[in-house]
């Protein structure tokens, strides 16, 4: 068993690294106080071909596995987790997909200029009674001649507001409950809308929309997969986006450390630096080891994944996992700073409002606990 990176991991380890230290972190705060979509950082994952990771250079991509898409996300959420939650987005619940459950006409209509940043992609699942449970979608797709025709109303869209493509899921009626189908919606078909703008506690940058489908027209070439296929589809899509989110967490909670041990050194009180106090040194202990394990656990998740191996339960473990070392290590930065860090001109508030999110998008925690506890007791 090799825990070591490859040349060509580390390379680009290195060169998305320097992007976020000169690109993103620097500005960060600042997209957080507009809450406008990061199109500048956007652009410049693409002029790296972050965007089109994963899928081969025939469309557009710049090749590379699941490994390498969550280096490249810690390394972007190390500088600006909203950032990173516009990839995952677009990366890996829209463009992978894409490739993957897309014939060969739709590969080359869709993936291509999303892989090369040309367009933003989208995923819709979630309605106002359809959360967690996904099967209580209520949208519905009847099929008419060539078309079907969709109808409802998804809402929380990340990169909603901007987005050019979008693979959006609705029940076809005759089907019963097997009749969850995904299509792929583009942005000005008839009868699609994009709704309210959200004002959210955290990754700002990485704004949100509901997608309203009024009698849209879809044809039939924008069917994604077979009638019925949809929760199969969806499900899958999810296990690998939570490789992701994973990645993108242990991003943040390496900057969080990162700003405590720093603060920790300069801090005086009681005539020394706080770092001396036990109480401090060895929250800071707790966490990077916890750190370690969990970028163990995601690397593990997406080796399996490039292998082609079963990964569902460890995506789930080590999206429970990160996520929630995210949160309590935000929580503990805030706790290092002390009255500092409960001001919003503090790094770590930010921290803190975006760890949240990790917790509950892409399936809550207790989701990624019922994936688990069904495997063991299978």
């Amino acid at each position: 068993m090799d825990f070591t990176l490859s040349e060509e991991h580390k390379m680009l380890q290195a060169t998305v690294r320097d992007l976020a230290t000169k690109k993103f972190a620097p500005v960060a705060d600042e997209l957080d106080r507009k809450q406008e979509f990061a199109r500048d950082n956007f652009k410049a994952m693409s002029e790296l071909g972050l965007t089109g990771m994963g899928i081969p250079n025939e469309y557009g991509g710049s090749g590379g596995g699941e490994l390498s898409i969550a280096i490249a996300v810690e390394e972007i959420a190390w500088g600006c987790a909203a950032t990173a939650d516009i990839l995952d987005t677009h990366l890996c619940l829209c463009t992978k997909p894409l490739y993957t459950y897309g014939n060969e006409e739709q590969r080359k209509k869709f993936v291509t200029p999303l892989a090369r940043g040309e367009k933003v992609g989208a995923f819709a699942i979630t309605e106002p009674e359809a959360g967690s449970d996904i099967s209580a979608i209520q949208s519905t797709a009847v099929r008419d001649g060539d078309s079907y025709i969709l109808n409802g109303t998804k809402v929380f869209m990340t990169n909603g507001d901007v987005a050019d493509t979008a693979i959006v899921f609705a029940n076809v009626p005759e089907l019963g409950k097997r009749g969850m189908t995904a299509f792929i919606i583009e942005d000005g078909m008839p009868g699609f809308s994009k709704g309210k703008k959200y004002n959210k506690l955290g990754m700002r940058a990485a704004t949100n929309a509901d997608f309203i489908l009024e009698d849209c027209r879809v044809p039939v070439e924008n069917r994604l997969g077979e009638e019925g296929q949809g929760m199969r589809i969806c499900l899958a899509i999810l296990d690998g986006g939570r490789i992701g989110i994973a990645a993108q967490t242990i991003g943040i909670t390496r900057a969080v450390l990162e700003k405590a041990i720093e603060y920790s050194k300069q801090r005086v009180q009681f005539g020394a630096p706080i770092s001396q106090n036990q109480a401090i040194s060895w929250m800071l202990a707790d966490m990077a080891t916890q750190l370690e394990a969990a970028r163990l656990l995601t690397h593990k998740a997406a080796f399996l994944a490039d292998q082609g191996e079963p990964f569902t339960v460890y995506a789930a473990m080590a999206k429970l996992t990160a996520s929630e070392l995210c949160m309590q290590a935000s929580i503990q930065g805030i706790q290092i700073f002390g009255g500092y860090g409960y001001m919003m001109d503090s790094p770590m508030q930010r921290y803190f409002r975006d760890a949240k999110l990790t917790t509950i998008y892409e399936g809550t925690s207790e989701v990624q606990r019922m994936i688990i506890s069904r495997a063991l007791l299978r």
